[in-house]
Formats: structure tokens, sequence, C-alpha cells
């Protein structure tokens, strides 16, 4: 498998693996992701940004993540108390073709992530969740992820955390 950075010419695939996702989410009664968000459109904005990133299986798309440094303005409004207040990198809009879920894929998003991090000298993943993802808040306490309080996206509220990476 490798990652890479999402170019214009995926949007069509992967905007699939979110519609994929958005339909696991509610099929498992979460109202995460049930409003008109994610969309073609914040795809497009991620890979101007530069923060899109794709999973590939041989030729195949088969996630999306997307990872920013330093950029989520939300997270200033914390209803709690950050780890730290260094540089940190956030990642939002996670999501497995469905025939991929279940077999690990997650967990190696999340090691890919903390490699970004290290490879930027970042030492602080900052993340967040709805209250109802249940697999997210599972992974987020297998992978040693720290809750941290609230924030509020599009007036709901979501839980969020924070990983301190070792420098060694």
């Amino acid at each position: 498998m490798t990652f890479r950075k999402a170019h214009s010419s995926d949007i069509f695939i992967v905007w699939d693996i979110l519609q994929q996702a958005i339909a696991r989410r509610k099929a498992d009664g979460s109202n995460q992701w049930q409003d008109g968000y994610p969309n073609p459109q914040i795809i497009q904005r991620d890979i101007e940004k530069d923060a899109a990133f794709v999973l590939v299986n041989g030729k195949e798309i088969i996630g999306y993540i997307a990872i920013f440094i330093n950029d989520e303005p939300e997270y200033a409004h914390l209803k709690g108390k950050w780890l730290t207040q260094d540089d940190f990198v956030v990642f939002h809009r996670v999501a497995l073709a469905d025939k991929r879920v279940g077999k690990g894929l997650a967990h190696h998003f999340f090691q890919i992530v903390e490699d970004f991090a290290l490879s930027h000298q970042i030492y602080s993943i900052k993340a967040d969740t709805n209250f109802d993802n249940t697999p997210m808040l599972k992974l987020f306490d297998k992978m040693g992820y720290t809750y941290c309080g609230e924030v509020y996206f599009r007036g709901s509220p979501r839980r969020a955390y924070e990983k301190i990476l070792s420098k060694n």
C-alpha cells in the first residue's frame, strides 16, 4: 500500500468513499456527516490546501484523510484543556472504502498521521469526532489519545482528543 497526496482527478473516487462512510455512519445510528458535510467542494478545498491524502492499494484508492498543520480555528475554542499549546497536526475526514473496513487500515491511517507529524518535527496530534462515532472513539482510546474536552462544528458538540508523540 502507498500513501500519497490526492489530486483533483481523484475527487470522484474520494467522494464515493466518503459517501460509503456517510452511509455507514447513518446505519450505525450516528448523526455524524448527515448534514451535507463533507461534500466534493470540501475535498477540492483539501486538495487546494495540500492537505488531501489517499491510501492506495495497487492502483485502487481505498481510503481518504485530510491532514493539516496548525489549521483548525475551532480548536482555539475548546471547552476543556489541550495537553500542549505547541504546533500540532490535525486530521479530519477519515474514510475507508466499504470493502476495506475492519481490516486494521484505520489503525494504519493513525500511524501515517504520526509519521507525518514526526517528519515535520511536530509532536502533538489533535482530532475530534462525534459523541456517537463509537468506532472512532474506540480507536482514539486504543491509539493512546487523551480526551481533552469539547469543540463545536456546525452547532454540534464533538469530543476532542490529543496525543503527544515521543521526540525520540
